[in-house]
C-alpha cells in the first residue's frame, strides 16, 4: 500500500460519513468497508475530486470493475450517472450502449446464480 492511501481511504471514509451514506454501518466496523462498497457509494454520493482520489487509491482496473458490477448493475436508476461516468472516466467510444450492455450483462450473471 502506498503512503498516500492511508490517508486516502480514511478521508473518503469521513466525506461519506459527513453525508450520512454510512448509516448501515457501525461506527467500529466503518473502517472494514469493502473497496467495492466504498467505491459505489464514493461515485454515487461524492463529487468529482472525491472520485478522483478512487482512482488514486485503487486504479482504473479495480474501480471500473467496482462501478460496473456495483453502480451499472442498478440499471435505469443511474443510467445518465453511468453514462457520464463511461464517457468522462472510462472513455467509452459509444457509453449509451456500453452502459446498457454492462447492466444487462450483471442482471444476467444475477439471475443464473
Amino acid at each position: 500500500m502506498k503512503h498516500v492511501d492511508i490517508a486516502i481511504k480514511p478521508f473518503l471514509i469521513e466525506k461519506l460519513k459527513q453525508e450520512h451514506c454510512l448509516w448501515s454501518y457501525e461506527n467500529d466496523s466503518v473502517e472494514d468497508i469493502p473497496d467495492d462498497v466504498l467505491v459505489e457509494l464514493v461515485m454515487l454520493y461524492l463529487d468529482i475530486n472525491e472520485i478522483d482520489l478512487l482512482f488514486e487509491l485503487f486504479g482504473y482496473k479495480k474501480v471500473k470493475q467496482a462501478w460496473i458490477e456495483n453502480v451499472v448493475a442498478q440499471g435505469e436508476r443511474y443510467y445518465n450517472l453511468n453514462y457520464f461516468f463511461a464517457w468522462y472516466y472510462f472513455h467509452v467510444k459509444q457509453p449509451r450502449s456500453y452502459v446498457k450492455a454492462m447492466a444487462t450483462r450483471q442482471l444476467n450473471k444475477r439471475l443464473a446464480v
